[in-house]
């Protein structure tokens, strides 16, 4: 647990501003993106199984849809792993959830998953906890990692507009892929998880500019 106690945890606002702070000191194109974004969200989220739930309901379908499944599963009460092991696949079935979804989600209830020893767990280690389970890939892994636990120094990049927002921000003639982007992140530690936020304002205000979004 002593690896864990050195990382950094973002609390608020400040934490953020200190973090693109020190990003911009580091490469001015961090300090133009941040000219055009303005203040950064702090995107922080409550941590838990109902938080993982979401985000494997989320999985490969709109915004509105997932926020459908999810009203219908909190209107049940299957929002907890005693809950949703109280009930059939078939059962979560009929509340909106695929097969394969209501699969992953009997796999997280059952996986028994300590979630108050995750918040002190090395972030490495938090993802091998998650990706341990079927249904949560790296990226999910990630995404909690750093909104749902706060990680300053933990980055996804596995995450389409992320590396669309580096593209554009570095000028790179092509997007760059997973294994790529993760290497590039490495010169923004120890404030990787502020740099996503970055790049996620940018590549929204830069397809703003698009007419895209």
């Amino acid at each position: 647990m002593a690896e864990a106690a050195l990382e950094r945890v973002i609390q608020g606002d400040a934490c953020v501003t200190e973090g693109a702070a020190w990003l911009a000191a580091q490469d001015d194109r961090w300090a133009q993106a941040l000219q055009q974004t303005g203040p950064l969200p702090l995107r922080l989220r409550p941590d838990g199984f109902g938080q993982l739930l979401s985000a494997i309901v989320s999985q490969q379908v709109s915004v509105a849809s997932a926020r459908a499944i999810w009203a219908k599963l909190e209107g049940a009460g299957m929002v907890t792993p005693q809950a949703i092991l109280s009930v059939s696949e078939e059962d979560l079935r009929a509340l909106g959830l695929s097969r394969q979804k209501a699969s992953y989600a009997h796999a997280l209830a059952q996986a028994g998953i300590d979630y108050g020893a995750l918040r002190a767990a090395p972030s490495d280690q938090v993802v091998q906890t998650l990706t341990a389970v079927k249904g949560i890939g790296v990226w999910t892994a990630e995404i909690y990692a750093m909104f749902s636990l706060g990680r300053a120094d933990v980055f996804a990049p596995g995450d389409l507009a992320l590396q669309e927002g580096a593209r554009l921000l570095f000028d790179l003639e092509d997007r760059p892929k997973d294994r790529a982007l993760r290497q590039m992140a490495e010169a923004w530690s120890p404030w990787r998880s502020v740099a996503a936020r970055i790049l996620w304002a940018y590549y929204h205000v830069e397809k703003q500019r698009e007419g895209l979004a």
